[in-house]
């Protein structure tokens, strides 16, 4: 009864990629917290993973890495919802509903789009256009209040909110209208060495990401070599106009330690970037260590992952079916 007064919180990542620095900051380190609040439906986006060219089983892998993962980070499964996406089948039965309330021109502008037909051009394929569709089906399916959203995805819970005004309109209250949750600090992490770009697990290069697995070497040498800024004052002070890199770092070091700009930038002062990097690093190895050790022996238990995402994906396909069934009503469709 506690669940049902609740409001409800839902997010996904991908298992395309081992999960980044980025990806705990900006947003799983944040969930942890919310289940005394919310209702929490946290899910390995698995079906989102094949609308590029992949390899199926790495993409198995990382699904259980991730779920292994996040449970390290603070998930715990007796308080939240943690489940595999194509383990609940209501998913793509509600996409391909909202595939006919989503207008063409709606999915032909999502920047998301845009970016990844211009990386995957000889497959561009009808998956990739359609996702945000799929990903309106994610939030949709459980009625959710709010979604916690990095700054690039709010466009995609924009395009959901359009979908519930257009659905509603025709067919009554059917959907409750999502909220974007953008967490004010470490919403958006950088490259290390291309600050105007996101941290991201799919980056091919690796030169400017810290994933949440690296080795502390690893970490502490991509901090070292990031980017800072070419003037000659050196000076840490958070300015993302004109040091972007700094304003980087800084963003990281407040998500890791729990300082404010002005805390940074008062410890740093006249210590140079020299000082300030490499502390940056350790702040994130130590941050990380009980993360990765934990996760290496949640890992080991196979059986108890299996528990895990069973569990979840029977609870999550209930609310979801709930919500179908209505969906199906309102359109039409003959009752089973």
């Amino acid at each position: 009864m506690e669940n049902q007064e609740k409001k409800v919180m839902l997010s996904g990542i991908k298992p395309s990629g081992d999960l980044t620095l980025g990806s705990y900051l900006g947003a799983i380190k944040n969930w942890g917290a919310r289940s005394e609040e919310f209702d929490c439906y946290y899910f390995m986006a698995d079906m989102h993973a094949i609308t590029v060219r992949h390899d199926p089983a790495a993409l198995r892998r990382r699904t259980l890495e991730q779920l292994a993962q996040y449970i390290a980070c603070g998930l715990d499964p007796e308080k939240n919802t943690l489940f595999v996406q194509s383990h609940v089948h209501q998913h793509a039965e509600l996409a391909w509903v909202l595939n006919c309330y989503a207008m063409f021109g709606e999915l032909s502008r999502m920047t998301q789009f845009k970016d990844k037909s211009a990386k995957n051009a000889e497959n561009i394929n009808g998956g990739l256009f359609t996702y945000p569709c799929l990903m309106a089906a994610d939030i949709l399916l459980y009625q959710p209040d709010v979604v916690p959203v990095g700054e690039d995805q709010k466009q995609h819970v924009e395009l959901t909110r359009n979908i519930v005004q257009r659905f509603n309109g025709i067919y009554g209250d059917v959907f409750k209208m999502p909220e974007p949750y953008v967490a004010k600090v470490g919403a958006r992490i950088m490259n290390l060495v291309d600050p105007k770009s996101k941290m991201s697990k799919s980056d091919d290069t690796n030169t400017g990401r810290v994933l949440l697995m690296d080795d502390p070497a690893v970490i502490m040498k991509q901090f070292k070599r990031a980017i800072t800024d070419s003037d000659t004052e050196r000076c840490v002070r958070y300015d993302p106009e004109e040091k972007p890199g700094v304003a980087n770092l800084m963003q990281i070091y407040a998500a890791t330690t729990g300082k404010s700009f002005d805390e940074i930038e008062k410890e740093f002062d006249g210590q140079g970037y020299g000082k300030f990097k490499p502390a940056v690093g350790e702040a994130v190895v130590e941050m990380l260590r009980p993360i990765q050790e934990e996760a290496r022996r949640i890992m080991a238990d196979k059986a108890y992952l299996e528990g895990v995402y069973r569990a979840g994906a029977e609870k999550a396909e209930y609310i979801a079916n709930k919500t179908l069934r209505k969906v199906y009503k309102k359109v039409g469709f003959l009752p089973r």
